[in-house]
C-alpha cells in the first residue's frame, strides 16, 4: 500500500485572492497563511472549488500553488493541491508541478463537461493524472453536486487501486453519510476520507470521520475546532450547538451568493482576498452593510473569538 500521512483534523479550502479588477493577488497568501496559523489550521487545500480553480488559467494555478509553498516554507503547514480539470492532460501537468514543489498530496475531481460514461473511464482519468505525480498521495475529489458525476465511491475504492497505486482516499464532498460509512469500513479502514460538507460535519464524525476539508474553516475554524473537541469529549449538546452555528453561517452566506459573501467575511477579518471572479456575483455596498449587520446579530464575531 502507498505510504502517506492522512489528512486528519481541519483542512481549510483556501480562497484564491484577487485584486478588485479580478487579477490574481498572490501577495495576500502570506496573510492567509498567518490567519490559518492563528486559528489552529495546519493544512491547506489549494485551488479547489473554494479556490475558484475552474476560473483560473493553468499559469495562475501554478502561481497560486507556488505562493502557498513559499508561505509554508519553514513551517508545519501542509499543502494539498487540487489539480482537477476538464482537460486530463492539463490536470496531469498540474499534478507534476505540485509534486515538483513538494505537495503533501494532490486531489482531482472528475472532468464534468465531457463526463466519464463509466466508472472505468473515471478510473482511467485518475490513473493518468496520478501517474504524473506518482510519488505523491492522490485523492479523488468526489463532488457530484457540481460535477454531475455520481458513481459508487465504494466501488471506486475497490477497483481503482490496481490502476492508481498512489491512491490515498477520497475528498468526500457528498452528504450521503450511508455511502460515507461504507467507504470508511472498506478493507478495515484502509482509506483516508476527509469529509467535505461543513454543515454535515458532526454527522460524519459520528460515522467515523477523522478529518474534514471545508470552506467555512477560512473564517469559522474556531467553531469547527469546538465541534471536533466536543465530539471527542462526548459533549453532544455543545457539539450540536456548534454544528448549528456552522449551518446558520452557511445559510446566511448562501443568501447573498456564498462565494462572494464568504470572501467578504474574510475582508472583515483583515484578510483581503478580494471579490470572486465571474460567473460568481459581487456584493454591493448595501449587501456588505446588510451582511455585516446580520453577522453581528447572529453573534458570529463572538463565536470565533
Amino acid at each position: 500500500m502507498f505510504s502517506f500521512s492522512p489528512l486528519h483534523g481541519l483542512v481549510v479550502a483556501a480562497h484564491t485572492p484577487f485584486h478588485a479588477d479580478g487579477s490574481l493577488h498572490v501577495g495576500v497568501v502570506e496573510k492567509q497563511a498567518a490567519h490559518f496559523a492563528a486559528t489552529g489550521v495546519r493544512a491547506v487545500f489549494v485551488c479547489g472549488t473554494t479556490g475558484e480553480s475552474a476560473s483560473l488559467t493553468q499559469d495562475e494555478r501554478h502561481a497560486v500553488a507556488d505562493a502557498w509553498f513559499s508561505a509554508a516554507r519553514g513551517t508545519d503547514l501542509r499543502i494539498v493541491v487540487h489539480v482537477g480539470s476538464n482537460s486530463v492532460t492539463e490536470a496531469s501537468l498540474l499534478a507534476a508541478h505540485a509534486q515538483s514543489r513538494g505537495a503533501s498530496a494532490i486531489a482531482a475531481l472528475s472532468p464534468s463537461y465531457f463526463k466519464p460514461r463509466s466508472l472505468e473511464a473515471l478510473i482511467d482519468c485518475c490513473a493518468q493524472i496520478a501517474a504524473a505525480a506518482s510519488e505523491t498521495p492522490f485523492y479523488f475529489y468526489d463532488i457530484p453536486a457540481l460535477t454531475g458525476v455520481n458513481y459508487s465511491m465504494a466501488e471506486f475504492l475497490t477497483r481503482a487501486p490496481a490502476r492508481v497505486p498512489s491512491l490515498a482516499g477520497l475528498k468526500f464532498t457528498n452528504p450521503d453519510l450511508k455511502s460515507y460509512l461504507h467507504c470508511l469500513r472498506l478493507n478495515e479502514g484502509q482509506w483516508d476520507l476527509p469529509f467535505g460538507v461543513d454543515e454535515h460535519l458532526l454527522g460524519a464524525l459520528a460515522m467515523g470521520a477523522k478529518g474534514a476539508v471545508g470552506s467555512g474553516f477560512n473564517f469559522a475554524a474556531p467553531i469547527y475546532h469546538r465541534v471536533l473537541k466536543s465530539f471527542r469529549e462526548g459533549d453532544w449538546d455543545r457539539a450540536r450547538l456548534e454544528q448549528h452555528r456552522g449551518g446558520q453561517l452557511v445559510e446566511l452566506l448562501s443568501g447573498y451568493g456564498y462565494m462572494a459573501a464568504a470572501k467578504a467575511v474574510m475582508e472583515m477579518l483583515g484578510v483581503p482576498v478580494g471579490p470572486p471572479r465571474l460567473p460568481h456575483n459581487r456584493l454591493t455596498a448595501a449587501d456588505l452593510h446588510s451582511l455585516r449587520r446580520q453577522l453581528d446579530a447572529l453573534g458570529f464575531f463572538e463565536w470565533i473569538r
